[in-house]
């Protein structure tokens, strides 16, 4: 059950492919933070890889919840390809085109800004 909370309150893809690696309340801003889950992108499943840590984390902010702004601090593994030496990440599409906000909240605001 707590999962599928979850998954009505955050965006599909951060629960799909991100675990949640801490969620704290400071100073009335719900922070969460994100790492993308260890599993290889399927493009690269071919490759005999490793996991090389992390990009520095992005800052996004999310729909509010209870009155609170969310701030979601979201951290993207990479792979290194263990015969070419080539570093592997996915593409992802993670904040719409000139904002800090997912793209789900975006397009929220913009519609909500026609009435």
């Amino acid at each position: 059950m707590p999962d599928e909370l979850v998954k009505l309150l955050l965006p599909d893809f951060l629960v799909e492919h991100f675990d949640i690696i801490k969620a704290e309340d400071i100073k009335g801003v719900l922070h969460i933070e994100f790492e993308e889950k260890n599993i290889i992108p399927q493009e690269f499943s071919h490759r005999p890889y490793l996991s090389n840590g992390f990009h520095s984390s992005i800052l996004v902010e999310d729909f509010p919840l209870r009155g609170k702004q969310v701030l979601l601090h979201i951290k993207r593994r990479r792979w290194l390809d263990k015969t070419t030496g080539e570093v592997l990440q996915r593409n992802w599409s993670l904040i719409a085109k000139g904002t800090r906000m997912t793209e789900d909240f975006a397009m929220f605001l913009k519609k909500i800004s026609r009435y």
